[in-house]
C-alpha cells in the first residue's frame, strides 16, 4: 500500500489533471518542487487543493512542433505534500509522486488546463512501499556515475550516495543528471527499479563517453 493509502489501481480516479513539463521526471516515492505561476496551473492546483491532491506530470511527445504538443504516452501522478503562496502570487508546491500512468485519450474539457483518462494497470507494483524489482546493481552504478562525475566536472557526495536506500539513489541520480527528454522518457517507463538502475548505468556510461553538450569537438 502506498504512503497515502492507495492500495489498488482501482483506488485512483480515472481522470487526471497533469502539468506538461519537458525533462521534469517524478518517480513514485520520490519529490519534485514546483514554482507554479501561470494562470492556468494556479488554476489547476486550486482544483487539485480543492479535491483529491493529485496532479499527473508528464512530458511533451518528443518530436512535436509547434501548438498544444501531444502528450508523452507515460507521466506520474503525485500529490501535493506542501504548499505555499508567495506576495506575488505564485504556488510554490511539492509533489510526491505516488504511481505511474499511461494515457489512454486526452479529455476535451473547458478546463484551462489539460486532463487525461489514466489506466493505471501495467504499474501497480508503484503502490507498494516496498522497493520493487529486486535490489540494484550498486557497484555498477557506483562506477557509472564516478566516470560520468569526472567526465562532466560533477561533484558527488559519495558518503550520502553510499547511505542512500537504492531506490532513492538511482531517482535521485535520474533528476539530477542533464540527459535528454527522449532519455529520461526511457528511465520513467523501465519497469522495476533495477531495469531503471541498469539504464541508468547505460545512459551514464554514454555519457561519460562524449563530450559535454556545447563543448568545442576537438
Amino acid at each position: 500500500m502506498s504512503a497515502f493509502g492507495y492500495r489498488k489501481p482501482e483506488d485512483l480516479p480515472a481522470a487526471i489533471p497533469v502539468f506538461p513539463l519537458t525533462g521534469a521526471l517524478l518517480f513514485p516515492r520520490s519529490t519534485l518542487p514546483l514554482n507554479i505561476f501561470e494562470p492556468r496551473y494556479l488554476n489547476m492546483v486550486d482544483d487539485a487543493l480543492a479535491g483529491e491532491r493529485l496532479i499527473g506530470m508528464i512530458q511533451p511527445a518528443l518530436g512535436e512542433g509547434d501548438g498544444q504538443p501531444a502528450l508523452a504516452d507515460v507521466g506520474c501522478v503525485g500529490r501535493i505534500t506542501s504548499f505555499a503562496e508567495t506576495d506575488d502570487g505564485r504556488y510554490l508546491i511539492t509533489l510526491t509522486g505516488v504511481a505511474r500512468f499511461k494515457v489512454l485519450r486526452e479529455l476535451d474539457l473547458r478546463t484551462p488546463y489539460r486532463k487525461v483518462e489514466a489506466d493505471w494497470t501495467a504499474f501497480s507494483m508503484d503502490l507498494s512501499q516496498r522497493e520493487f524489482g529486486g535490489a540494484i546493481d550498486r557497484d555498477a552504478l557506483a562506477r557509472a556515475l564516478r566516470l560520468y562525475a569526472e567526465a562532466r566536472g560533477f561533484q558527488i557526495d559519495w558518503d550520502a550516495a553510499g547511505e542512500a536506500p537504492g531506490e532513492m539513489l538511482v531517482n535521485a541520480v535520474c533528476s539530477a543528471c542533464p540527459f535528454d527528454p527522449q532519455e529520461k522518457q526511457l528511465l520513467l517507463e523501465a519497469d522495476t527499479i533495477a531495469d531503471r538502475c541498469d539504464t541508468l548505468v547505460a545512459l551514464l556510461e554514454l555519457g561519460a563517453a562524449e563530450p559535454p553538450r556545447g563543448a568545442p569537438l576537438q
